[in-house]
């Protein structure tokens, strides 16, 4: 490690005096692939050996009574590990990566690079009912911004290399750069330019090499088209698409309804109790619900779909279409429980590998549908597409769902389909929700980074970087002539009016007294609060800048007071705003 490290220190210093930034961006972004796609290979190991020894004894047509274990005990061993050794939050990954853009200049944890991996393997090698996407992801993206914080690179470089570990990690677990590089895109929504992209593929390609290399030239799924791409079936792809739309909004409020109930449990132990029981119970019944759920869609598209119900309680309705049927949308529905208990409860996970598994059953069931009375449309079809459509529900990201289900089964002969169901989705889900889940929470805050880049640059100014101070008070049961002294060492033309306990009361303008303010007969009879105005509008010091600025456009003034439980903190001017915003679009923008 020593060694390793006085290498990075010489390679640092040889860069500095040989490279520009952009030479380095690209370099780096080989490095940040090649480590996330090892990153990805690691954990995708990890998770299956530890779940196969764990099921080693399992059988296709009995219970098998440990399911009712297993997944609380992985639960627990998360939360101690993240309680007593990681000491931080590790949770929703890819939400933790925007934040780090959008509120912590890029900056992420080095416990991150590791910690993820050993938390989700644990969770769902033991059979948490969550994906391994999420978790890789943040692995991935921490490693690109540690990397720039090694070589004290730029915010705008440090984001496109926490881009690059992204994609790197996303192509490396499914062997699919092209969704990489739009996953890079679309969710951590990175600046769309020729600077960004070509690290993204470098990234990206050098992972997914990476994954082919140590693993084999094989697909994510086995996959064989069951019938050419029909005309005739594309209302049918749009009804799958909306069915995946509607099911995506109840896969997200779902989720942030049981977190959130998960989230009022003060006590941790109590929460993987309660969690662990559920879990349990749900993995007993439909053992289907096991970790991440990629056997399942296996199953689907090898179109053996009603081996589902092996190894549970209801095998021997597996031939029962209809039973069959129903008990697919049963556990479509119990799934959204089982996936957000595992992460309420504390274990690690993310939703990626959820909305494949639940698009591969929303294609099986409205296939099963269709085909009650005949062999009206290709169920595998169906099932693959469903993928797509349910990921671009889920994820708000139809780009990415298009091109990583193509890869990850060589389907690209069903593009067009890929195509039409992921839009219906995406065009379905978001009159409902405007963002997805992992934009959700930091959207409310209003702190989410967008392509927009007048929206993304007000997004990473801070309204207590930009507060006046220097402005001089005036008591309100003050005099006119006193106001006059207050105006003659002041280079300000407006003045906040407070009372003796310091509560804001209005401000008086220059402009409004200019007329009078030298007749020294007035100075001792007329009183500052009767020259007093109320502004048209007031900022708190917690709003975000995008607020401030509609009021400011709103209200066609230039200054509006800053007030905080009635008392006056300062001024917000829109000049100084203009002024911290051309300094932050320069670091923001390419060089």
């Amino acid at each position: 490690m020593k060694r390793f490290k006085k290498y990075a220190i010489t390679f640092s210093l040889w860069s500095l005096k040989h490279l520009n930034e952009r030479e380095m961006l690209l370099i780096l972004s080989f490095v940040v692939g090649l480590l996330s796609g090892f990153a990805a290979i690691i954990l995708k190991n990890l998770i299956y050996h530890l779940g196969k020894l764990l099921t080693r004894n399992f059988t296709s047509y009995s219970e098998s009574y440990q399911y009712l274990a297993y997944p609380g005990i992985g639960i627990l061993i998360t939360v101690l590990f993240v309680r007593y050794f990681v000491k931080d939050d590790i949770g929703h990954g890819v939400t933790k990566v925007l934040d780090s853009i959008a509120n912590k200049k890029g900056r992420m944890r080095g416990h991150n690079m590791f910690t993820s991996i050993i938390s989700s393997t644990i969770t769902i090698g033991f059979g948490g009912s969550v994906g391994a996407e999420a978790p890789v992801v943040l692995t991935g993206s921490s490693i690109g911004s540690n990397i720039a914080r090694r070589f004290n690179l730029s915010y705008h470089t440090m984001t496109v290399l926490i881009g690059c570990g992204a994609a790197g990690a996303i192509a490396g677990i499914f062997k699919a750069p092209i969704a990489g590089m739009l996953f890079a895109i679309e969710v951590l929504m990175l600046d769309m330019s020729m600077t960004s992209l070509l690290p993204l593929l470098i990234a990206a390609s050098t992972s997914a090499s990476l994954a082919y290399f140590l693993m084999g030239s094989a697909h994510h799924f086995d996959f064989q088209i069951d019938k050419a791409f029909n005309v005739a079936n594309i209302p049918w792809y749009i009804v799958l698409g909306i069915f995946c739309g509607l099911f995506a909004f109840l896969f997200t409020k779902g989720n942030l309804f049981i977190e959130g109930r998960f989230r009022k449990i003060g006590n941790p132990y109590l929460k993987v109790l309660i969690g662990g029981i559920m879990l349990g119970i749900f993995i007993f019944l439909f053992p289907s619900l096991w970790g991440e759920g990629y056997f399942t869609i296996d199953q689907i598209l090898s179109d053996a779909g009603a081996n589902i119900l092996n190894n549970s309680l209801f095998v021997g309705f597996k031939n029962d279409r209809l039973i069959l049927i129903g008990m697919i949308l049963l556990i479509m529905l119990v799934k959204i429980v089982a996936s957000a208990t595992t992460t309420g409860a504390g274990g690690s996970g993310g939703i990626f590998a959820p909305s494949l598994f639940l698009g591969g059953m929303a294609g099986f069931f409205v296939s099963s549908l269709l085909n009650l009375d005949g062999n009206l449309v290709p169920a595998r079809n169906f099932a693959l597409v469903g993928m797509a459509g349910m990921m671009a529900g889920v994820m708000q990201s139809p780009m990415t769902a298009i091109f990583l289900i193509a890869e990850i089964t060589g389907g690209f002969g069903l593009l067009i389909p890929l195509m039409i169901t992921s839009a219906t989705a995406y065009l379905t889900i978001k009159p409902l929700l405007p963002h997805s889940l992992y934009h959700m929470r930091l959207a409310q805050r209003g702190e989410l980074i967008t392509h927009n880049k007048d929206k993304a640059v007000l997004t990473l100014l801070k309204l207590k970087n930009v507060i006046e101070t220097d402005h001089l008070t005036v008591d309100i049961e003050g005099t006119l002539g006193e106001l006059v002294r207050i105006i003659s060492k002041s280079k300000r033309n407006i003045f906040p009016v407070i009372d003796q306990e310091k509560n804001f009361c209005g401000v008086v303008l220059l402009d409004d007294i200019r007329e009078f303010m030298f007749e020294k007969e007035r100075y001792a009879t007329t009183l500052v609060k009767d020259l007093m105005i109320m502004p048209p509008e007031i900022i708190s010091p917690d709003e975000k800048m995008d607020s401030v600025m509609k009021k400011f456009n709103e209200s066609g003034v230039w200054n509006l007071p800053v007030v905080k439980n009635r008392k006056y903190i300062g001024f917000i001017s829109k000049s100084t705003i203009f002024n911290a915003y051309r300094a932050e679009l320069v670091r923001f923008s390419d060089d």
